[in-house]
């Protein structure tokens, strides 16, 4: 195990959790109506950059989901319009709970070759004092 790889596992970390709490916005704000006459709420997406040679990940910038939304017919809501609509996000629960999927799976990955590397470091510096 490389000598760097808590290092470039820990910005994995930080980049897969970065990336969930977009997701956990998205989907926490996927039912938050507005007027129509304003934008919708948009969701988050996060982009990583690899780093130069082995210096691991990190995010790039936030794109953001289409602020026109969706237009939906909810009378009942006290921002509908004189028609009676509002204006939704475009957010997919079934693609934001894939990517929740991938999210927590690369996090928990990223956390094993943290631990891993810990103990193989662990076991090197015992080995050392021994001799």
């Amino acid at each position: 195990m490389s000598m760097n790889a808590i290092g470039i596992a820990g910005s994995g970390l930080d980049v897969n959790r970065q990336w969930l709490n977009a997701i956990s916005d998205n989907i926490a704000n996927m039912n938050t109506a507005t007027a129509t006459s304003g934008p919708a709420f948009q969701a988050r997406y996060v982009v990583a950059q690899a780093g130069a040679g082995t210096s691991g990940v990190f995010v790039k910038s936030t794109a953001l989901g289409d602020s026109a939304g969706i237009i939906k017919y909810d009378p009942s809501n006290p921002l509908a319009d004189a028609e009676g609509n509002v204006r939704m996000p475009d957010i997919d629960l079934g693609s934001q709970m894939g990517q929740l999927i991938m999210a927590q799976r690369a996090y928990e990955a990223n956390a094993k070759v943290v631990t891993d590397a810990q103990a193989t470091y662990e076991a090197a510096i015992a080995i050392g004092k021994s001799n």
